[in-house]
């Protein structure tokens, strides 16, 4: 038996919005008629045959450029032992362990996921991961808004557009008001600015650090300034900077989040990536997801369970945040995978050699004439560049010498046309980096 919600009082009012008498009529009166239409459908094929489209249609991207795309995603090396215990169907194919004396495997390896991304964020509380970067500044968001229980929202435009366009979809049909402040001077968030928008209407206060074009600030200030109108500070970051820079926790933020595909998870098309969020202790019972802890089983064995749910068949309804669980585990074991293969002494180290690198090719392009380092503050591994043309185009005319040559920013900053955010990992030579700097001039000037 069909489980049809609708009454018959209720489809009589669709049908009348609709200007139809019967069901009958509504599926005449549809975009495709049931007679008198054909579709230009070719036949089928077999297996083979779609596998070999498949096959030409893959052979169409360019998938051996060296990159130097960045703005949150990055090309960093992985070390094999991520796939070889992301592989293990223990692993992939296991759903959300709710049967803890069935998954204690999995609750160990979330359990030091978690306790990593607190170390790496200097945060209390992270959670077992939600979708990606941007779902976890918006879930960060409205968290604010529900420990506040304020609605405007102030977020600099410094901050990834792309994750800002996210927040306003997922926002859309929310009570919010958000409010964008103009990035300042030297390509930096304009932390007085923001300090002088936040009053007490605010719920939180948005900045990434390093921000989308790549400078690197110190916002203990701000986060001190929204402390003191009772507004949440958030901080999104990326997590390879940390190796170097001051963390969230340390400038006093209450909520860091950021993207974690750059933690043992491949570029591919835009996922399935990681986003990561840790908080303050007093805010661990309004964040979404779910958190392993350690426990003692009956005999007194230390074991992991899911200590805190927020499903909402475990809460009532109206108090129940965001479940995001079972796809996500898989990525934040990569990524504990990746921290753990790598080491602490070997995180700080490939930190500092896309630091370094990333140095040396701004150096690199600074000596082609009309370009020029718009960064005034430190970068990281990313830093933007003026062009004297149109860096969209330069990007194109880079794709035929066989490199992504980086990110036009005109495409979501109008006024920024003949800028390029460039990005450098330790996967980058230097050869590679004085190669590229050679064809950057050559696409400029010929």
């Amino acid at each position: 038996m069909p489980y049809i919600p609708h009454t018959a009082e209720d489809l009589r009012t669709m049908l009348d919005v609709c200007g139809a008498k019967t069901l009958e009529d509504l599926r005449e009166q549809t975009l495709v008629p049931r007679s008198g239409t054909k579709f230009n459908i070719p036949s089928g094929k077999s297996e083979f045959e779609v596998v070999e489209h498949m096959r030409r249609l893959g052979r169409l991207n360019s998938t051996k450029l060296v990159s130097f795309l960045g703005g949150g995603y990055y090309d960093h090396i992985i070390p094999a032992a991520v796939s070889a215990i992301t592989s293990r169907s223990e692993f992939y194919t296991s759903y959300t362990p709710y049967q803890p004396e069935a998954a204690q495997g999995t609750l160990q390896a979330i359990f030091e996921y978690q306790s990593a991304i607190c170390r790496l964020t200097g945060m209390d509380v992270s959670n077992a991961s939600v979708y990606d970067g941007g779902t976890a500044l918006f879930e960060a968001m409205t968290m604010a808004v529900r420990v506040s229980s304020r609605r405007e929202v102030v977020i600099s435009r410094a901050v990834s557009p792309i994750f800002r366009k996210m927040i306003q979809c997922y926002s859309a049909n929310l009570e919010l008001s958000l409010v964008e402040v103009e990035e300042g001077a030297g390509l930096s968030s304009n932390a007085a600015g923001l300090a002088e928008r936040i009053s007490d209407r605010t719920a939180c206060v948005i900045v990434q650090n390093p921000n989308f074009f790549g400078t690197v600030e110190d916002f203990s200030s701000l986060a001190e300034a929204a402390r003191a109108k009772g507004a949440v500070s958030i901080c999104s970051t990326y997590p390879i900077a940390l190796g170097m820079i001051r963390t969230p926790g340390e400038m006093g933020f209450d909520i860091a989040t950021g993207e974690g595909q750059s933690l043992g998870i491949p570029l591919s098309f835009g996922g399935p990536y990681l986003g990561f969020m840790a908080v303050r202790e007093k805010y661990m019972r309004k964040m979404p997801g779910r958190i392993v802890g350690m426990a003692k089983d009956s005999q007194g064995r230390e074991c992991f369970t899911l200590t805190l749910q927020a499903r909402e068949q475990h809460i009532r309804r109206e108090n129940a945040m965001s479940n995001i669980c079972s796809n996500e585990t898989l990525c934040a074991i990569a990524a504990i995978a990746y921290m753990s293969a790598v080491g602490k002494d070997g995180f700080a180290k490939i930190a500092g050699l896309c630091h370094s690198k990333a140095n040396f090719l701004a150096e690199e392009l600074s000596r082609i004439e009309g370009v020029s380092v718009e960064n005034n503050g430190a970068f990281f591994n990313e830093f933007t560049v003026n062009l004297p043309c149109d860096a969209a185009e330069t990007v194109s005319r880079l794709i035929e010498k066989g490199y992504a040559a980086g990110f036009p920013l005109g495409r979501y900053y109008p006024e920024r046309k003949r800028q390029l955010l460039v990005a450098v990992t330790e996967k980058r030579r230097k050869e590679e980096l004085k190669a590229f700097a050679t064809s950057l001039e050559a696409a400029i000037w010929t």
